[in-house]
Formats: C-alpha cells, sequence, structure tokens
C-alpha cells in the first residue's frame, strides 16, 4: 500500500535520521538518496533496513531489478511524500535508511587524513569521496567535525563512505593512531611546499577549517606544515580543493616513486 502521510512513522523515522546525529548514532543508521547510493549499497553488501521509492521511480526496469536484489522493507510512496523528505530540489524518487558501515583500516597502513573542525558538509563529503579516490587508508573526524552520516555529507562523498574506512576519534585516540607516523597539517603560507614531503612513508595530513585553521590540540601533535604554493597572491584554496591536490601528490608518490 502506498504511504501517502507525512505523519506515517516511516516517514518519521527517515526525517530524525536526516535531522539528527544523535538519533543516526543510537540507531546506528543513516539516509542515503539517490539511485546511485542505492546501487552501491547493493554493490557493496551493506544492510538497508527501508527503501522508499515513487511510482515513477519505481516503473523503471532497471529499478525494479534494483528493488528484486533487496531483501529489506520497500515501501512506494506518493510524489508529496517524497518531496517533502527529499534534501534535494528534484528527487530522483528514491531514499533508503542504510546501517552504519565499519570498514577497518589496513594493519600496516601509509596515510590518513585528519579532519580537524570541518563544518561544512559539503566540503567533508567531497574529502571523503577524495580520500577515497586517492587511496588514503583512513579518514579520522576529530571530535569538532561535522557528523559523518549527515545527509550533505553522504550526498557528498557519493558512495565513498562504503569504500574507506571512516571514523570519529577523540584526540587521545587520534595521537596514539598517529605516533608511528609523520603528522602534517597543512597551512596557507610559506611552508615546505606539498610535493617535497616524503609522503611514502607512513604520514597523516591535518586539515583544519577554513575559517580558524588547525586546532591547538592539532598542532600540539604536528611534524611541520605543508603548504601548496601558488601563482598569484590568494589567501587559500578551498578546504577540499587543497585536500585533493595533496592526497593526490601522495597517491602519485605511493603508486610511482615508492615503487622505484
Amino acid at each position: 500500500m502506498m504511504i501517502v502521510s507525512q505523519q506515517n512513522p516511516k516517514i518519521k523515522t527517515v526525517r530524525r535520521l536526516q535531522s539528527s546525529g544523535r538519533f543516526r548514532r543510537q540507531e546506528q543508521a543513516f539516509v542515503a538518496e539517490g539511485t546511485r547510493w542505492l546501487s552501491e549499497t547493493v554493490r557493496s553488501e551493506c544492510e538497508q533496513r527501508l527503501v522508499l521509492y515513487t511510482e515513477e521511480w519505481g516503473a523503471s526496469r532497471d529499478h525494479r531489478q534494483l528493488l528484486d536484489k533487496l531483501s529489506c522493507e520497500k515501501s512506494e510512496v506518493s510524489f508529496e511524500v517524497m518531496k517533502g523528505i527529499s534534501e534535494l530540489e528534484s528527487s530522483e524518487g528514491v531514499i533508503a535508511i542504510v546501517s552504519f558501515i565499519e570498514i577497518l583500516p589496513p594493519e600496516n597502513p601509509t596515510m590518513f587524513l585528519i579532519a580537524d573542525g570541518i563544518s561544512d558538509p559539503g566540503n567533508l563529503g567531497t574529502m571523503i569521496r577524495t580520500a577515497a579516490a586517492a587511496g588514503i587508508n583512513r579518514v579520522i573526524l576529530a571530535p569538532e567535525c561535522v557528523d559523518a552520516y549527515n545527509p550533505k555529507v553522504v550526498r557528498g562523498s557519493m558512495g565513498a563512505h562504503l569504500q574507506i574506512a571512516v571514523q570519529r576519534l577523540s584526540w587521545p585516540q587520534i595521537e596514539a593512531e598517529t605516533s608511528q607516523m609523520s603528522n602534517w597539517i597543512a597551512a596557507a603560507g610559506n611552508h615546505v611546499s606539498y610535493h617535497q614531503i616524503d609522503w611514502t612513508s607512513p604520514s597523516s595530513l591535518i586539515i583544519g577549517s577554513e575559517a580558524n585553521g588547525a586546532s591547538i590540540t592539532a598542532q600540539k601533535m604536528f611534524d611541520g606544515r605543508v603548504s601548496i604554493p601558488m601563482e598569484r597572491e590568494m589567501d587559500s584554496l578551498n578546504v577540499a580543493v587543497a585536500t585533493g591536490v595533496i592526497l593526490f601528490e601522495s597517491l602519485r608518490q605511493r603508486r610511482y616513486v615508492g615503487s622505484e
């Protein structure tokens, strides 16, 4: 039976998961929106708990085949209900509740990305996506970071949560996890250029917020500051862009320099 009421308990659960990080942690679940995300959950064999879709979305043969692969509860909803719970201006017509994903980093990691005080969910989502693409072993969220399963973070990651370990740790835990690594803080200004650092040895890159930079706690544990030389006099790059520049240099070194 089609769900047509915004007061339906399933719809209320979706809304709470979208709006409350505490509720997401309590339920150990988050909301993923769109066909690509749903397809990625099937491919990675993670647990879907509920899938809501519109009649129009479900009319596609490919989408029906995708639904047939799911063993979870599936419910059709009206266009108005989907519009009410969608985080997008123009919804694709499918939303899923998915269990938290636990991916463990390798025993001998080569590089971590530490997000320190990143408050913009779009930036964090892009950073997670970039870290996965650059072969980083783990994304660590320091205490003041936006929630990894915030809907905008999930959307920005484009499914990268299913491919890389993303974990929130306290600063003492971060220090313990990186004690055998070289720890570099990305910073604006005239510091060691990112391409002069040996990223082939175990390393971590700490990225602070655009507004405030790295926290005082992070500054106590770093081994040096790394910067990106710029052709013109710009104060800084967007935090997600700067992350990508440095991480892909680390990938280049590990792939080519490290194999020489």
